[in-house]
């Protein structure tokens, strides 16, 4: 019981994390039915930014706690202003283009992001600096660090920020205007160019975020981790239903105790086997599941669209 409540709580920290990168995939497809596969090199460079800032605060004598802010502020500054270049550089001229086509570039500019990110920080691990303090806590025989604890109540308080803004906003009504039919916001005075990029810049947002979380849970990061991380967000929203902020959210959640547990059982139910480094196929076994017998997704609703 006690391995089942343990993973239970280090799939919640990870679901968590899925679900907020999930969810930039979720708003850019939801408006523009695009699948933004440089989404995880931005939440990559994220973490690197906040390395490198936070790291050289520190050396400077400054206090954890205003080192990562800056590092969080810096970070995202950087992913929004990245997120933004991307739709206007290398999605919006190709917005009437053929499906295929915008896709190839997204998985070209994830190729091109993670070379730059190779050049700039190195082939090898970067460390994360020790910003949160190392807590321990138990409770009923489960053990838990102050730094998840911080990852699932941030990520919470964020999820239901992003929530409120798209459903108590302007902003917000513009963007599901748009999402429904571009064409009659733009008649209704909704600037779809303005809504698509302010999709991006807070996906990107949330992006960075979800990147400092990562370096601060697991303490290091490398110029390739967006790759899988950004397949299994990918993966956390088609289980949700791509589109449906909900499902995003549950999706993540979902898919980061199926791996968790997944992970914790694996050795007993395959006699040994297969160990628990083995969790990520349990990600893309999900996924192969979903698109077999629910290609819309928990959440997500059935479409008559054939193409």
């Amino acid at each position: 019981m006690d391995i089942f409540l343990q993973q239970i709580v280090n799939g919640l920290v990870q679901g968590s994390i899925y679900a907020l990168v999930a969810l930039g995939y979720t708003m850019v497809y939801g408006i523009m039915g695009l699948i933004n596969f440089a989404h995880g090199e931005v939440v990559m460079i994220g973490t690197l930014t906040a390395i490198t800032v936070a790291g050289s605060l520190l050396a400077a004598g400054m206090p954890p706690a205003l080192a990562g802010l800056a590092a969080l502020i810096v970070a995202t500054l950087l992913c929004m202003a990245l997120g933004w270049g991307l739709e206007r550089i290398a999605y919006r001229p190709l917005r009437n283009a053929p499906r295929l086509t915008p896709l190839i570039t997204a998985i070209g500019m994830s190729i091109i992001l993670q070379n730059l990110a190779m050049i700039l920080w190195g082939r090898n691990y970067q460390t994360f600096p020790p910003l949160f303090p190392k807590v321990n806590f138990e409770l009923a025989g489960v053990h838990f660090t102050a730094v998840q604890v911080i990852i699932v109540l941030l990520s919470a308080a964020t999820m239901l920020s992003l929530t409120l803004l798209v459903y108590r906003t302007k902003l917000g009504m513009a963007m599901r205007a748009t999402a429904q039919n571009p064409a009659v916001a733009g008649l209704m005075g909704v600037n779809s160019n303005r809504v698509i990029s302010a999709a991006f810049v807070i996906g990107s947002a949330l992006a960075a975020l979800a990147g400092i979380m990562v370096g601060a849970y697991y303490e290091i990061a490398h110029y390739q981790m967006g790759f899988m991380l950004g397949l299994k967000a990918f993966t956390a929203a088609v289980l949700g239903g791509i589109g449906n902020l909900l499902g995003a959210m549950a999706g993540g959640i979902l898919l980061g105790l199926i791996e968790a547990l997944g992970a914790g059982y694996i050795g007993d139910l395959t006699g040994g086997f297969l160990g628990s480094h083995y969790q990520d196929i349990f990600a893309f076994m999900v996924l192969i599941v979903v698109l077999m017998f629910r290609p819309s997704g928990l959440f997500g609703e059935k479409t008559g669209d054939r193409a």
